[in-house]
């Protein structure tokens, strides 16, 4: 298949052109109106049938192929951070405090080439493609399109999504089977006690000292309750609570969050938030106080089929021209594309765009975050290798 890469060529401009289009406009999650636009229009003009919004910006549209066959679901995030831009580029954010600090310009520049390139390939297809441009990653909306029906209509088989990655260098791509985005799990834990001056502690009930202890406690779920063979981290990132030094509060607020590489759902065999909620309730308990906890914004992990896996591999050695296409790779970042890969096989596949001679060194939503272009073709390619492979 070594005219793929040669068809593909013709695309590189527009692609470059596209992803720094998107950089210069970027939109929060749910307020991807521009983008959303620009996407319909291309599906629609690109002979795309069924082109619907799902999710308010969330924009759906099938491919269908030359012959019968299976459901392979494309997707990309769309969303921007508010993040004031800092790189300096020419093409850098028109939005004040609004930036693509994380890579998802990229990835809808790459997915919505990939309509043209697989428009154009449609012949060799026996199946179904459809392509998913997800709002709100940021904020788990690939939940709120499950739930919307996304999956369905017609029903999808299997799924394939990627990220640009900074830490990973440029010409690298993994996609290994088994965990390989962390779960994640935001919470707030409220400490509730009884206020009072410092002076008569016997007279109140002390939530900061409560609070200590569970953040103390808690640390118990990492160092005797889990496999220390599982990468996990508990971190509490943010405590609040009081309006002076000689002033004992009524409530202290705690935040943080749980990551994981395994099912860390309540339903699988390590419970860490049933366990983090038992712990907070009780040593509140002990202090006489009460502890309220709230999970938001979680996400299983993302645990790649081994099949979807070995398509992604194979479409990764022929994009790179090598046997072994990047060294095993896991991280307890997360991406709510596991929603998707909780219900139908899949694959995330990871595509390296760091390069310091590029200046594409700084982390994933810093203000100087950018990518090295050139890993923009290699997305490009794998992607249609992977859907061509898959659709054979």
């Amino acid at each position: 298949m070594s005219e793929i890469k040669d068809f593909l060529k013709k695309y590189h401009l527009e692609l470059v052109a596209l992803r720094r289009d998107l950089h210069q406009h970027p939109e929060l999650g749910y307020q991807e109106t521009r983008t959303a636009a620009l996407v319909e229009k291309t599906m629609i003009e690109a002979g795309l049938s069924e082109v619907r919004r799902v999710t308010d910006t969330g924009v759906t549209g099938l491919l269908t192929g030359a012959r019968p066959g299976p459901v392979l679901m494309l997707r990309a995030d769309i969303d921007a951070l508010p993040v004031q831009e800092e790189t300096g580029l020419p093409f850098a954010s028109q939005t004040p405090k609004v930036m693509h600090a994380c890579g998802h310009d990229g990835h809808t520049a790459i997915l919505l080439t990939a309509v043209k390139a697989l428009a154009a390939l449609k012949d060799r297809l026996a199946g179904t493609v459809k392509f998913v441009f997800q709002p709100n990653e940021e904020e788990v909306g690939a939940l709120a399109m499950v739930e919307a029906g996304v999956l369905e209509g017609p029903k999808v088989d299997a799924a394939a999504g990627f990220h640009l990655w900074a830490p990973l260098p440029l010409g690298r791509v993994a996609c290994d089977p088994g965990p390989t985005w962390g779960g994640m799990s935001h919470f707030t834990i409220k400490v509730k006690g009884k206020g009072g001056h410092t002076s008569s502690p016997h007279t109140s009930v002390d939530p900061v000292l409560a609070a200590a202890a569970i953040v103390q406690a808690a640390q118990v779920l990492q160092s005797r309750e889990l496999n220390p063979f599982f990468a996990s981290t508990l971190l509490f990132g943010r405590i609040t609570g009081g309006s002076a030094a000689n002033i004992i509060p009524d409530e202290v607020e705690l935040e943080g969050t749980i990551r994981h590489l395994f099912d860390g759902t309540d339903e699988g065999p390590y419970k860490p938030r049933v366990r983090l909620r038992e712990i907070a309730e009780t040593v509140a308990r002990a202090y006489r106080a009460t502890a309220e906890v709230d999970f938001y914004c979680s996400v299983p992990a993302i645990i790649n089929d081994p099949a979807m896996a070995k398509l992604g591999r194979q479409a990764a050695s022929a994009v790179l021209g090598q046997d072994s296409p990047a060294e095993r790779f896991e991280t307890l970042a997360g991406d709510d594309f596991s929603e998707f890969a909780l219900r139908v096989p899949a694959v995330f596949g990871v595509i390296g765009c760091g390069h310091e001679k590029s200046g594409a060194v700084h982390p994933h939503h810093h203000p100087k975050f950018n990518i090295d272009e050139d890993a923009l073709p290699i997305g490009l390619e794998w992607l249609v290798r992977l859907a061509l492979s898959y659709l054979a």
